[in-house]
């Protein structure tokens, strides 16, 4: 059976169960579907308030599968969604040899994780973010290439699996919609100064030699917004005990899936290897003090208590990303062919024009300027095409790949990215010494990821605290 690779819209991980879990086979609910939920929660918040006496009339038992169990702002999360979603993870966990969380605890990681999906989906709704049909079938369309299927293959595998196409398509229409959201709310917003990019610098340059790689894993413990000091030392409680667990010989990804209010919880709170400036200085500080295998102290910072645990270190022959990482790159003078598809340009059609001016191309009939000024459309055109010298990372990585597999004079076979469809030309190739300029727009691209995954979470934790959550299960009402 194959397995989706991660869509990079999608950084969730429990928004990516679509991609991580919509190929496995169905394993039917979990055995406490049909039981009794008793979801707490989340910890650290302050103690439910009673509901008005108009909520707090009992009414009968209901276990049926389509009974509201949470309420966020103006819409509701019923059991069925939430029974499904625990379906879908659970295999995902299994298939990677996570070990689960006791169910209790598993139920509340999860709703609290739709809960924080639902109000980012609301936030979106107001600010005007849509995904329409065209842009999320070319999405779909380029997963299924990725797994070497037609789409029609790929439709069949996903409902073989257990998974309706109906529901895939929609978990990838919102997972598109809240990276979008996250790029417009974090990621714009993010400011790097100039002093910031000199002390990079200067560190990269004196640390070139004994530059590393982590393969880490980390447990969030998150303080509320405007915690009261009550509800911040309990949470110290919490991430203290926590702690303990993890020293007395605890699974480290077990207690994450369990404990941990970060994003990546149901992975195992696994972060992959990362460069330095891939993570937050606080970790990078911690990390360069420990060994192979051993987790740190609490570390402290705005967002909540940290537990970081060193799986593996690694010192690479060439750093990615870093602004040290070479003397010289490679450089490739292109030029390009682009026909857009709309509502009227379908994407047949573009490959179609694209195969015919290639088959120009070949029998000499025409220029590749020529046939670029005649029917490119992109600025580009009125230059027949010509893109100029382009540095590794400039394009996107389908545009990349294609490029990089020409030899200089040859054409590509059209190539699809999100932009349409491309004919490539490769004009020659040349190494050349990274810039000043470029060294400190790496730079730059480096400090804004170091800052990204700090600032979203603690913007995820303001929109969590922000939103109205009333609680509906066990007969009983609670609200945060």
């Amino acid at each position: 059976m194959k397995t989706l690779p991660t869509l990079r819209v999608a950084k969730n991980p429990v928004r990516s169960i679509a991609l991580a879990a919509a190929l496995v086979c169905g394993a039917g609910l979990l055995p406490q579907a049909h039981a009794q939920f008793k979801v707490a929660p989340p910890g650290g918040m302050t103690a439910p308030a009673p509901a008005p006496a108009a909520q707090t009339q009992s009414a009968p038992r209901i276990y049926l599968a389509d009974a509201i169990i949470a309420v966020v702002n103006n819409e509701v999360i019923t059991r069925q969604e939430l029974v499904e979603r625990l379906r879908q993870v659970e295999q995902r966990m299994r298939n990677q040899n996570i070990a689960l969380p006791p169910q209790p605890e598993f139920q509340r990681q999860m709703l609290e994780r739709m809960i924080v999906d639902r109000a980012q989906l609301q936030l979106a709704k107001e600010v005007g973010i849509r995904v329409d049909d065209t842009m999320l079938d070319r999405a779909i369309a380029r997963i299924a290439e990725q797994n070497k299927m037609s789409l029609t293959q790929f439709r069949a595998e996903l409902e073989k699996g257990g998974t309706p196409y109906a529901r895939f398509r929609e978990d990838i229409r919102e997972d598109i919609i809240m990276q979008r959201l996250r790029e417009r709310e974090v990621d714009n917003k993010i400011q790097i100064s100039e002093s910031e990019v000199d002390n990079y610098l200067a560190a990269e340059q004196s640390a070139a030699a004994s530059q590393k790689e982590y393969n880490v894993s980390h447990i969030l413990v998150r303080i509320p917004e405007n915690a009261t000091p009550e509800q911040s030392a309990e949470r110290r409680r919490r991430a203290e005990e926590v702690l303990r667990q993890v020293q007395g010989g605890g699974d480290f990804a077990k207690l994450a899936a369990t404990y941990s209010d970060a994003t990546d919880a149901l992975t195992g709170g696994d972060l992959g290897w990362r460069g330095p400036e891939r993570l937050p200085q606080l970790f990078v500080d911690a990390l360069s003090s420990m060994k192979q295998g051993e987790v740190s102290q609490l570390l402290k910072s705005n967002t909540g208590f940290h537990i970081v645990k060193l799986t593996a270190e690694r010192t690479p022959s060439v750093m990615k990303g870093g602004a040290a990482a070479a003397a010289s790159v490679q450089q490739t003078h292109v030029r390009h062919i682009l026909i857009k598809t709309n509502q009227i340009v379908t994407p047949s059609e573009a490959r179609r024009k694209l195969t015919e001016l290639k088959q120009r191309l070949d029998n000499k009939a025409a220029t590749f300027e020529e046939l670029a000024k005649l029917f490119s459309n992109d600025l580009s055109a009125s230059r027949g095409g010509d893109l100029g010298w382009i540095y590794p990372g400039d394009t996107v990585p389908e545009f990349e790949r294609a490029m990089d597999a020409l030899k200089p004079g040859e054409v590509s076979e059209p190539v699809e990215s999100p932009f349409g469809y491309h004919l490539i030309q490769v004009v020659e190739r040349k190494k050349d010494d990274v810039s000043k300029e470029r060294q400190r727009l790496i730079a730059r691209q480096a400090i804004r990821e170091r800052k990204l995954e700090e600032a979203t979470q603690d913007w995820l934790r303001q929109l969590r605290d922000r939103a109205y959550v009333e609680y509906r299960f066990d007969n009983a009402d609670s609200r945060s």
